[in-house]
Parts: structure tokens; sequence; C-alpha cells
């Protein structure tokens, strides 16, 4: 028993080392962009340190990467979260979004938020400064709504709503 038990341990161990050549996708492809939500939209200060904080690194290209993310298969998990991230609401490519989408993505932020969603637990378990306060979520929402209302002002109210197709 004790045989088996040392060849499984061995090979799990063999596997492990062998995974940390496997190759790892790039992990920001451009820090630079001229669609940031800020291009479009007003961002105060405030708001956008709140965002530094809690929400770039999975839903902008200013991710930071920690050491970890370099080892397999931690890296494979990351890199999957952070693209889903991304894919989700990308603050870094806003601008590319149509009103629509914009406007959606605006009242998605301030539920996730009110409802204690977003920062994810998985995320804000290892990063605890990601947490958001009472004061952080409300500035968020209010922020949020303010902009929300805004476009409702400056846009024709077919613009902000999406259509089926």
């Amino acid at each position: 028993m004790k045989k088996v038990l040392k060849i499984v341990l061995l090979t799990l161990m063999v596997l492990f080392i062998l995974l940390q050549f496997y190759p790892r996708a790039d992990k920001n492809a451009s820090r630079e962009s001229n669609f940031h939500i800020s291009t479009v939209h007003s961002v105060p200060a405030q708001v956008e340190e709140i965002f530094k904080k809690s929400c770039y690194d999975c839903h902008s290209n200013y991710t930071d990467y920690p050491w970890y993310s370099s080892i397999q298969p931690l890296s494979w998990w990351l890199s999957d979260h952070i693209i889903e991230g991304k894919k989700e609401l990308n603050f870094s490519e806003f601008a590319r979004y149509n009103l629509a989408r914009q406007y959606r993505k605006l009242e998605e932020i301030n539920g996730e938020v009110k409802e204690n969603k977003m920062p994810l637990e998985s995320y804000t378990v290892i990063h605890q400064s990601a947490k958001l306060t009472t004061s952080e979520k409300s500035v968020l929402a209010t922020w949020a709504e303010a902009l929300r209302d805004s476009m409702q002002k400056n846009y024709p109210a077919d613009s902000l709503i999406r259509k089926k197709k």
C-alpha cells in the first residue's frame, strides 16, 4: 500500500511540474485604451479610486496579476475568471459599447454592488482591501444612477433600450 501511495504522489508531482511548462495566456493585452469609460462619461476621482481598488483586476485591461498567477492550474482558473469578467464588463472598452449596453451596464453595476454580488467573495477572500464599504457602495450607486439619469435626458429613449432581434 505504501508503495502504491508513493507512486501516486510521485506521478502527481511530475504532472504538476509538467503543467508549469504549459503556455499561459497573454496577461494584459494593452493597458492603453481610447475606449475607457472616462472617455465618454464623467468618472469622479472617488469613483475611479473605488474601481481601481475593487473592480479593475477583473473588469479592465489594468489587471494586476498576483505572484501565484504563474502557477498552473491556478493560472487557468484565474485567466478564465478574468476573461469572463471582462466579457461581462470591461471599463477599458466601455466606450465601444452601444448606448443601450452602457445604460444597462450602469444599472447592473448599481444592482450588483447593492446586492453584495460584486466584488466576488472568491476575490475578496484573498484581496481583503477590495471589499466595498457601505460608503463606497453608496458612492458607486449614486454615480451610476446619476449617470443613467443624465443619459435619459441627453439621448432618445429608444437608443437606451436593447432592441430584440
